[in-house]
């Protein structure tokens, strides 16, 4: 146990070990630095209430290695014995381990092997309130073993800043634990107005305002916040260029450093010390002595980029709650101050908090875990979070493609098994997989690479740097990747100088971390022994590679002579103009972007292209490919033809016209043409319509009858009567359309339609007139005055149940009344009606 009793965590123990006792969920809410980390552990292991090991998940690599090794240091025993660690490619324990911290991707993978985890006492999770990803998931799945398997499981989550009501909800039965924070006033400033991001980098501002603050700060250390290794290196380079800072250590710390350089950035010296550190200081480290914190407000922030349909890391401005844990930093040991690189006005812009990571990156590989685990339905899965159904959707859709999981079952296949033992993004490691095979793994390794950065290429540049490169790295018309991997080789051969790659027109930074990129890729390669020391470089093995990673961007041009294409799942793109790739029907994009073009109508723009044989499809994706036979309405001839289609999922890769339909698949396409109003049949007139209105009005009104009602339904079957035998619009468009019309009732209901709802109906005088039906509006008749004289009551039909509506008509065919009710009209209507009638139609008889 550490000597410094000090630590507020102290102040909860004995709670601690109380409720240890009686209870198996727990949230300890305790500020940074209050020693959680480091002593909780501790003190669950000296209680002896907590059998098995006791495994703390953290968020990051580093974080779970220096926190190990500082408890082996206070319990004075050697790092992988009492206290050990293990993340990604490294594990420091041993059987005799009882405090294990971990990364959380490491939990998850022991549940596949040992579903009920039984070397495992108790799980802490801990910086829980940064909401990762693997850290929502792992604690939904150690409550389902706790709730099915391991009742004596202990699950702790601790946290600096929690939604406590929720997360209690979420735990529910739980013990809450609460200590306050032991700090210093900390004074925040912020920078006047804006900086100009034209003038200067973020490491030029910081350096700059440490050099203006410095002065009025004469003690203690320094922590700078930047947002990743490139610019902490910047940064330093920059400060050991400064007369401010010279004496002082100036040390970085991130997670790509060794673990000896890491340990150095939190070692006490003799003399002031600077560390520039990345987020990991934020939280999950406590640096003693630091009493000036200068905050860039930057992080990078794992992200869905959906132009490549990948996770990837942004630098984005950090959230208020952030910027209120680094501010902290600066109070652990005495007062302290904080300055913010950006405006006070941005900082109330800011979100309150980060958006947790199940909102806003892509679920395929935690999908693929759970699947692996058992989890056949994600949505039934115990979300501390429900995820979008669009996310889980898509990241089902994509390990389909893959061919990790079956469509129809929700399970995982075989390959998706092989997938699981690669801790990458399920595109990556079926790239992987797919190189082992090909004897290629290197060179795959350096186009999974160029894949997640931007281009290597410099897109802005001069005629002469552009032919200066041609004539140094050639492209191929069968990949736009081999420019990429050629520019690259050149970058590194020249040891990724800057004025080297400049002169040729390529990103010397971007350039070096695709390579970090490119070793971390073969390491997981070398994990897995997929044999990374050949390397084929040919051609068609690369890019059946990549078209296994990424097959649901596959892309089939319209023509050849346009760069217009259909994608898989029913999407369109255009072929970027830029690409080696033209000449290639069909192709894999590993770049898919939206472009605001005219309009602001949004195009889709195809890049990173590599041409595909359709016979590569057959050979890695076998079950996603079909052969079916289409029926349908070719609207440039006008005519029902019969396509014979290859398929790659839904994606048609080529057609072919075999024959005639038969007479009825011929007949229900062209009745559909009709209906949905593409086509009309020329005997299909006003009278038919009439006719139909009829029999659905008698419906309505005399259900004693029996008359049949005519729907849509009924309305398509006709149509399709009237269609069988033609096989073109030419041969429909006028056609019978009575025959088949009145064939639909039987002679005794076409008598009681005439009789009930007549066409026409005659007058108590003896006229005739024709009675007009709609859906809507009552029946009715249009009939002049002179012709309705002697009619003295309004005209029934239906059986008397419905009075016509009767239009009176003046001479010039126009209506100067509408009644139901002809009696009314002749005494109460008809003498002032016929006296202005009379005086403009003398001619007429009026009575």
């Amino acid at each position: 146990m550490a000597d410094d009793l000090r630590l507020p965590i102290f102040r909860v123990e004995h709670e601690l070990i109380d409720a240890l006792k009686r209870d198996k969920r727990f949230v300890i809410q305790a500020p940074t630095g209050s020693g959680k980390s480091t002593q909780v552990p501790q003190m669950l292991l000296d209680s002896g209430v907590c059998k098995g090991q006791i495994v703390i998940l953290q968020p990051r690599r580093l974080a779970a290695r220096m926190l190990a090794s500082r408890v082996a240091r206070e319990r004075r025993s050697r790092l992988g014995d009492e206290v050990g660690y293990q993340i990604r490619f490294d594990d420091c324990s041993s059987r005799n381990t009882r405090i294990k911290y971990v990364t959380e991707g490491i939990l998850l993978r022991q549940m596949l092997t040992d579903p009920g985890i039984k070397h495992i006492g108790t799980i802490i999770f801990d910086e829980f309130h940064e909401r990762h990803l693997y850290g929502d998931v792992t604690l939904g799945r150690a409550m389902q073993i706790q709730q099915a398997q391991r009742p004596d499981l202990r699950i702790i989550v601790m946290s600096a800043t929690l939604d406590s009501e929720s997360l209690q909800n979420y735990l529910s039965p739980c013990k809450m634990i609460r200590t306050e924070g032991r700090t210093f006033p900390v004074t925040a400033e912020y920078l006047e107005k804006p900086a100009d991001q034209r003038r200067f980098q973020v490491w030029e501002l910081a350096t700059r305002e440490i050099e203006r603050v410095l002065p009025s700060h004469p003690n203690g250390d320094v922590l700078i916040f930047m947002p990743g290794a490139y610019e902490i290196t910047k940064t330093i380079q920059a400060l050991n260029s400064s007369r401010s800072t010279k004496g002082f250590e100036i040390l970085p710390l991130h997670g790509e450093l060794p673990p000896a350089q890491q340990d150095a950035a939190v070692d006490r010296y003799d003399r002031r010390k600077v560390v520039v550190s990345t987020n990991v200081a934020e939280t999950s480290l406590t640096i003693d002595g630091i009493t000036l914190v200068v905050d860039s407000g930057l992080a990078r922030i794992a992200k869905f980029d959906q132009h490549r349909g990948i996770n990837t890391l942004y630098i984005e401005k950090i959230s208020r709650a952030s910027a209120d844990q680094r501010m902290g930093r600066a109070g652990r040991t005495a007062a302290g101050h904080c300055l913010r690189l950006w405006t006070e006005a941005d900082h109330a812009s800011r979100l309150e908090r980060e958006i947790p990571e199940i909102r806003r990156v892509d679920l395929s590989e935690i999908a693929l875990t759970l699947k692996a685990g058992g989890v056949t339905n994600l949505a039934e899965f115990p979300w501390i979070e429900t995820p979008e159904p669009r996310s889980l959707e898509r990241a089902e859709t994509l390990l389909h493609d893959l061919g990790a999981i079956d469509k129809a079952t929700g399970h995982i296949t075989p390959v998706g098994i092989k997938l699981v033992a690669f801790p990458v993004h399920p595109r990556y490691a079926r790239m992987l997989l797919a190189s082992h095979e090909y004897g290629c793994v290197p060179s795959v390794a350096l186009i999974a690479a160029l894949t997640q950065e931007r281009s290597v290429i410099l897109t802005r540049q001069g005629e002469h740097i552009r032919e200066q490169r041609e004539r140094k790295i050639e492209g191929s018309p069968e990949s736009d990747f081999i420019a990429l991997m050629q520019a690259w080789e050149y970058a590194r051969r020249n040891d990724f100088d800057l004025q080297a790659c400049k002169q040729v027109g390529i990103h010397a930074g971007v350039a070096r971390q695709v390579g970090r990129l490119r070793d971390f890729f073969l390491h997981v390669a070398d994990a897995e022994r997929l044999g990374v020391e050949t390397d084929n470089r040919d051609v068609d093995a690369l890019a059946k590679c990549i078209l296994a990673g990424f097959s649901d961007q596959l892309a089939c041009r319209s023509s050849m002579g346009t760069l217009h294409c259909e994608l898989v799942h029913k999407r369109k793109g255009e072929l970027s103009r830029d690409s080696e790739v033209r000449a290639s029907r069909l192709f894999v994009a590993c770049d898919v972007s939206e472009i605001e073009g005219r309009g602001r109508e949004l195009k889709v723009k195809l890049s990173l292209a590599t041409a595909v044989k359709p016979e590569w499809l057959q050979e890695l994706f076998p079950d996603q490919m079909s052969n079916t036979r289409e029926v349908y309405f070719d609207s440039a001839t006008k005519r029902v033809v019969v396509e014979e289609r290859q398929l790659f999922n839904d994606l048609v890769l080529e057609r072919k016209q075999k024959g005639n339909p038969s007479e009825n698949e011929a007949a229900a396409i062209l009745a559909e043409e009709v209906v949905a109003g593409r086509m009309s049949l020329g005997e299909w007139d006003h009278s038919v319509e009439q006719w139909i209105l009829r029999v659905n009005c008698l419906s309505g009104w005399c259900p004693e009858l029996g008359m049949p009602k005519f729907t849509e339904n009924e309305k398509k079957g006709v149509i399709q009567q009237v269609c069988l035998g033609a096989f073109s619009y030419k041969e429909i468009k006028a056609k019978p359309v009575w025959p088949v019309i009145r064939g639909w009732l039987s002679s005794q209901q076409q008598q009681m339609l005439d009789a009930h709802a007549p066409e026409r109906i005659t007058l108590s005088n003896g006229r005739t007139a024709k009675v007009t039906y709609s859906a809507e509006l009552p029946p009715s008749i249009s009939v002049p005055i002179q012709s309705l004289y002697g009619v003295t009551k309004t005209p029934r039909i239906a059986n008397g149940a419905i009075a016509l509506v009767v239009h009176i008509l003046a001479p010039n065919q126009r209506d100067v009344q509408i009644t139901q009710d002809l009696g009314r009209f002749w005494r109460e209507h008809y003498p002032g009606i016929k006296k202005e009638l009379q005086r403009k139609y003398p001619k007429h008889e009026w009575r």
